[in-house]
């Protein structure tokens, strides 16, 4: 026929069709390939220092509180620290170092175990558990707990706590 011209665009895409198949597939796999790096945060070394600075600051944040040292506990939290404490209330810097400085809240014993640190980039995530002896304001704290504590390095360089929170561990059918 003539005169007779074939739009190429069918074809093209015909024969481009295992090429943009492969495409997102291709991608997953750079990607993949790439993800450690990306995601590892830091070096090895670096991680490792940096584990070693979280465990010592856990263990000052513990003399602290037994002691009572509110210029040590003053020191390791953030200006805007937010804690969730066991009985559900929400705790600031300010309140916390008040109930300690005031002596309403008291621990005469605190043993951790089974602390786990991870990082992400600037952020260090600590649980662990807690036996605790104590007393707040709402009576009687001991008991088993589990905590969770969020550092963050600031501008300085140095690793602020800049939230907290702490669950009673009951046992099964034991009640509030």
């Amino acid at each position: 026929m003539p005169g007779f011209k074939t739009n190429p665009a069918p074809l093209i895409r015909h024969r481009m069709a295992p090429v943009l198949v492969l495409i997102p597939v291709l991608l997953a796999v750079i990607f993949a390939a790439s993800a450690p790096r990306l995601y590892a945060g830091m070096p090895r070394t670096q991680k490792h220092e940096s584990r070693r600075e979280i465990d010592q600051l856990e263990e000052v944040w513990r003399n602290a509180v037994l002691q009572a040292n509110t210029a040590a506990v003053d020191s390791l939290l953030a200006d805007d620290y937010l804690a969730i404490t066991p009985n559900g209330t929400l705790q600031t810097k300010e309140q916390a170092l008040a109930a300690m400085r005031s002596g309403q809240v008291h621990f005469t014993s605190l043993e951790l175990s089974d602390r786990k640190v991870r990082f992400y980039g600037t952020t260090a995530l600590v649980t662990s558990r807690a036996e605790v002896s104590g007393v707040t304001p709402a009576g009687d704290l001991s008991g088993s707990f589990l905590y969770t504590r969020v550092y963050v390095r600031d501008e300085r360089g140095a690793w602020k706590v800049v939230s907290f929170e702490a669950s009673r561990i009951r046992s099964p059918g034991e009640r509030k």
